[in-house]
C-alpha cells in the first residue's frame, strides 16, 4: 500500500528561496493550522532573505503575540525577526497583516470614487450590511488585498491565509460569485427605478413588479439597494472584471498553492477534493502539508507486539515501569498506523502530489522561536535552531 512516507518530498526551502515564487496560497479546510503554516513560512521565507507579507485571517491573538507584536491589522506590520536570522547569509524582512474585509472594501470605494460619491456609498446600509456580512466578502477582499500588495511592490513574496470555509470550493468561488452577484440582472433590475427614466421606459408593469418586491423585502431596503447600485455602479461597472483578474493571477507563475491538511479523515478528505479542484482549474499546486502527525521513532515494534509484551510482564507481576512504557508505545503506534492509513487514502489518490509532515507539537505556538521551530519541521531539515544559509 501507497503511504505518506512514499509520496514525493515537498521541498518548501526550494519553493520560499526561489525569487521566481511571489506568491503562496495556504488553503485546506478550518482548524487544521493554515495559519500558523502561513506564519512559520513567512518568518522561514525571510530568514532566508526574502522580503515577506503574510496576509492572515482572523488570527488568534497568541499568533500576533507570538510574532512580537500587540495587535494585526490591515495595514502590514514590521515583524522583528529573532537573533541569528539568516544564517551566515543576509536576512529579509517580515510584515503581518490580519484581513479586515470592510476596511478593505471602504478602501476600493475610497479609491474610486470622488469624495461625496464615496460618502454616499460608505454611509449607505445596504452597503454596510453587504461589506460586513455578505456570503463570499471576507473571501473576495482577500483576494482584492492580495492584488494591492502585489501592485504596490514593496514586498518580493506575500503568504496568503486563506478565510476558513464550509467547502474547499468557496475560496475559489467566492470571488467570482461576489463580482456576479453586484453585476448581475437582479442587482441592475432593482436599481433601475432609481435610474433616469427608468419608470417611463418601463411603463407601469414594472412599478408594480417593484412594488410587490418591496413588500417582501420592505421599501426602504429596496430603497437603500437602489441608492447604493446607482452610486455604486458609476464608480465600478466592471466589479466581475476585478474578479477575473484576481482569478487570473492565482492561475499565473509565481503563484503557488500549499494544501494544508491534519491527519483525520474529513481533512484529508477536503484536501484530496481541493487538490482535485485546483488541478480543474489549472491552478499550480506545489503541494501538501500535514500537520499535527504523530510518530514514533522505534519503527520496528508494532503496537501488537508492545500490547503482548505488556501483557507479559504484567503477568510476570514486575517491571511495572517497562510496561508503561510499552503501553504508551503501543498507543502511540497505534495513533501512527491509524494516521498513515488515512495519509495513504490521499496518497495513493495523487501519487504525484508532494508532500511533508509536521509531527504534533506538546504545546501552542507563543514566540518566534516555536514559529521558527515549525518552518525547520515543514522544511524537514531537523534545523531547528535555525534555517541554513540561502543559497549562493
Amino acid at each position: 500500500m501507497t503511504d505518506a512516507r512514499e509520496a514525493p518530498r515537498l521541498d518548501v526551502d526550494a519553493l520560499l528561496t526561489d525569487r521566481r515564487t511571489q506568491i503562496v496560497v495556504c488553503c485546506g479546510s478550518g482548524g487544521v493550522g493554515k495559519t500558523t503554516t502561513a506564519a512559520a513560512l513567512g518568518l522561514r521565507a525571510a530568514e532566508h532573505g526574502r522580503n515577506v507579507v503574510v496576509i492572515t485571517v482572523d488570527p488568534a491573538r497568541r499568533l500576533a503575540q507570538s510574532m512580537g507584536l500587540t495587535e494585526l491589522d490591515n495595514v502590514p506590520r514590521r515583524v522583528p525577526l529573532p537573533p541569528g536570522a539568516g544564517g551566515t547569509g543576509r536576512p529579509g524582512t517580515l510584515h503581518a497583516m490580519m484581513l479586515d474585509m470592510k476596511r478593505t472594501f471602504d478602501e476600493i470605494v475610497e479609491s474610486h470614487a470622488d469624495p461625496e460619491r464615496a460618502r454616499l456609498i460608505l454611509s449607505n446600509p445596504f452597503y454596510q450590511s453587504l461589506s460586513s456580512s455578505f456570503s463570499g466578502t471576507q473571501e473576495y477582499m482577500a483576494m482584492e488585498k492580495l492584488g494591492q500588495l502585489r501592485q504596490s511592490g514593496d514586498w518580493d513574496l506575500i503568504i496568503v491565509d486563506t478565510p476558513p470555509s464550509r467547502s474547499a470550493l468557496d475560496f475559489l468561488d467566492a470571488p467570482e460569485r461576489l463580482g456576479r452577484f453586484l453585476d448581475g440582472r437582479l442587482i441592475k433590475f432593482l436599481s433601475a427605478p432609481a435610474k433616469t427614466g427608468a419608470f417611463r421606459l418601463l411603463g407601469a408593469g414594472f412599478g408594480m413588479v417593484t412594488g410587490v418586491i418591496g413588500k417582501i423585502v420592505g421599501a426602504q431596503v429596496l430603497k437603500d439597494v437602489q441608492t447604493f447600485v446607482t452610486a455604486f455602479d458609476a464608480v465600478f461597472g466592471g466589479f466581475q472584471e476585478r474578479a477575473e483578474q484576481t482569478y487570473r493571477l492565482l492561475q499565473a507563475p509565481g503563484t503557488a498553492f500549499l494544501v494544508v491538511a491534519a491527519p483525520e479523515s474529513d481533512a484529508l478528505r477536503e484536501a484530496s477534493y481541493f487538490i482535485e479542484r485546483l488541478d480543474q482549474d489549472r491552478m499550480p499546486l506545489a503541494g501538501v502539508i500535514i500537520n499535527r502527525t504523530h510518530r514514533t521513532s522505534v519503527r520496528g515494534l508494532s503496537a501488537a507486539r508492545a500490547a503482548a509484551a505488556v501483557e507479559a510482564l504484567e503477568e510476570a507481576g514486575n517491571h511495572r515501569l517497562a510496561a508503561a512504557a510499552l503501553r504508551l508505545h503501543a498507543e502511540r503506534a497505534r495513533l501512527q498506523d491509524r494516521e498513515e492509513r488515512l495519509s495513504a487514502h490521499l496518497t495513493s489518490a495523487h501519487p504525484a502530489v508532494p508532500l511533508t509532515e509536521v509531527p504534533a507539537r506538546p504545546e501552542d505556538v507563543h514566540d518566534l522561536e516555536g514559529l521558527r521551530e515549525i518552518g525547520a519541521a515543514i522544511a524537514d531539515t531537523g534545523d531547528r535552531a535555525g534555517p541554513a544559509a540561502p543559497p549562493g
